[in-house]
């Protein structure tokens, strides 16, 4: 295996003005800009609300729920929040440059910046197949949602993101724990978390912190909403969570916010397990 990677990156870092960009923690949250893929339904819609009532102004994508994209529009901006639309499909990675093309136009004429500082990336698909079943088309799947993706779009988008900025990946508990039928879906989350601690390292030089977090079982669509949906399923999971319930929505909204504050600037390459405890 050749060190020529190494050996550029080590190059960068020696040329690397020290102790600088430094983060831009004088900037009150009230002025920062998120990305968030994935921002129109789950996690993503409450993850927007959550930063937008904190001030944060919102890029958020969504792939074909437009209507439950408007309502999010106007859930926020109902709030004194400012937002901004685009759609996305996270897998078609030929379409990244028109997508950072409209992101550029969008903060220049929606809030009149050049850069963003926060970029959640949330969106994602749940897949159950028993390991024995599983297809290829099933892996590649979840690989372009939740690798690839996360990979090549924060690639194209890095030179709009602002020096000291925040970089959030969404991992998944199951990483942690398992349950059968979701092999296919944690390896690829274990992935990016593995991702997440390498660009935390490649990225520091800017001050960019990335970290991921992990939500256990939450009462969404996910997986077709059974947690949500079934009373029986939501009894006999919650009986796992050490506080005795499935998370919220708005458990892990906050948690998004509180990580990408300045309050937890020093975390860097972490993945928070916010599962209330799951299956410990």
């Amino acid at each position: 295996m050749g060190y020529k990677p190494l050996i550029a990156y080590l190059e960068r870092v020696r040329k690397a003005p020290k102790g600088a960009p430094k983060p831009n923690r004088d900037k009150p949250m009230t002025q920062k800009i998120a990305l968030i893929t994935g921002a129109s339904r789950g996690l993503g819609r409450n993850m927007a609300l959550q930063l937008a009532k904190r001030g944060v102004h919102i890029i958020g994508t969504y792939r074909s729920g437009v209507a439950e994209a408007q309502s999010l529009k106007q859930e926020i901006e109902a709030q004194g929040g400012k937002i901004a639309l685009l759609p996305l499909d996270i897998t078609e990675t030929a379409s990244y440059p028109a997508f950072s093309s409209a992101v550029t136009e969008t903060l220049k004429t929606e809030f009149a910046r050049e850069r963003f500082d926060f970029l959640v990336n949330n969106a994602g698909n749940g897949l159950f197949a028993n390991f024995v079943d599983a297809t290829e088309e099933q892996f590649a799947s979840l690989v372009a949602t939740h690798l690839r993706g996360p990979v090549f779009l924060t690639q194209r988008l890095l030179p709009l993101m602002e020096n000291g900025g925040r970089i959030l990946n969404v991992s998944s508990g199951f990483v942690r724990f398992t349950l059968p039928g979701y092999s296919l879906y944690a390896a690829v989350k274990a992935a990016l978390e593995v991702l997440t601690r390498y660009m935390a390292v490649e990225l520091g030089s800017r001050q960019i912190r990335v970290n991921a977090i992990a939500p256990g079982a939450i009462a969404t669509d996910f997986g077709g909403g059974a947690v949500r949906d079934n009373k029986d399923v939501n009894a006999y999971v919650a009986q796992g969570i050490a506080l005795g319930r499935v998370g919220l929505p708005g458990d892990i909204g906050a948690a998004v916010a509180a990580i990408l504050s300045d309050d937890m600037a020093w975390a860097n390459g972490t993945t928070f397990d916010v599962s209330g405890g799951q299956l410990l």
